[in-house]
């Protein structure tokens, strides 16, 4: 019985009804554009650094991969079915993009 008059007089204190009691402070609400300019610019300098140093490795395992040597195979036999021309270009007796052999 007790605590319940303790609890209903500390919350009487709290809301502020008593006159001289106790105000409730209210919690202070943190908005994303209150953080520090000095937080915003060491998070901007950490992604320079993640962003060059990602454009470095980049560039490392680039050069890496197309200086090291790759297998060269024989030239398939030249089969003479593959060009068959029954009919003839609207440019001429060769393909468009083929060596001319005049």
């Amino acid at each position: 019985m007790a605590s319940a008059i303790v609890r209903s007089g500390l919350r009487t204190a709290l809301r502020g009804s008593g006159g001289g009691g106790l105000r409730a402070v209210a919690p202070k609400r943190s908005f994303s554009s209150s953080s520090s300019a000095h937080e915003e610019a060491r998070e901007a300098a950490k992604w320079e650094k993640i962003t060059y140093l990602g454009i470095a490795t980049c560039t490392g395992l680039a050069v890496y991969h197309l200086s090291s040597g790759h297998p060269h195979f024989e030239d398939p036999p030249a089969y003479p079915y593959l060009h068959i021309r029954n009919k003839e270009f609207p440019w001429g007796p060769d393909g468009l993009f083929e060596v001319k052999h005049h």
